[in-house]
């Protein structure tokens, strides 16, 4: 199968622009991969506004979201993998979505506790 959290990510990222809100992505800045403007990087997190007043060349596929955007008149190149994304949600009544480090139906299950089975004992009673 797919992914599923980069659908979720691009239907929130629609559903939350239909409505007339701002799209942002809260992003782990530390994930390996992540390519953002450090100096906007606070406790390991930045948010981005992801509405296509602010932002350039989207591109949001299974693996990461790219696109550029300005930071105080600077243009910047951002790209995000897709599991780095913590949160996708609109600025203006923060309805979306939260993700926790388990989401991606990529990362294996977690180990089953295996039950050890005893055998029936049977006896014979007279």
């Amino acid at each position: 199968m797919t992914p599923l959290k980069s659908h979720l990510v691009r239907a929130l990222h629609d559903w939350i622009l239909e409505n007339g809100f701002t799209p942002y992505l809260l992003v782990d800045a530390e994930y390996e991969g992540v390519e953002v403007p450090q100096a906007y990087v606070s406790d390991n997190k930045i948010i981005l506004n992801t509405h296509p007043d602010a932002i350039q060349s989207w591109i949001l596929d299974s693996d990461a979201v790219s696109f550029s955007a300005r930071f105080s008149g600077r243009s910047e190149n951002l790209y995000v993998p897709i599991n780095a994304i913590l949160a996708a949600y609109a600025k203006e009544n923060g309805k979306g979505m939260m993700f926790d480090e388990r989401f991606e139906d990529d990362l294996p299950p977690e180990p089953e506790k295996t039950v050890e089975v005893k055998k029936p004992v049977l006896k014979i009673v007279k």
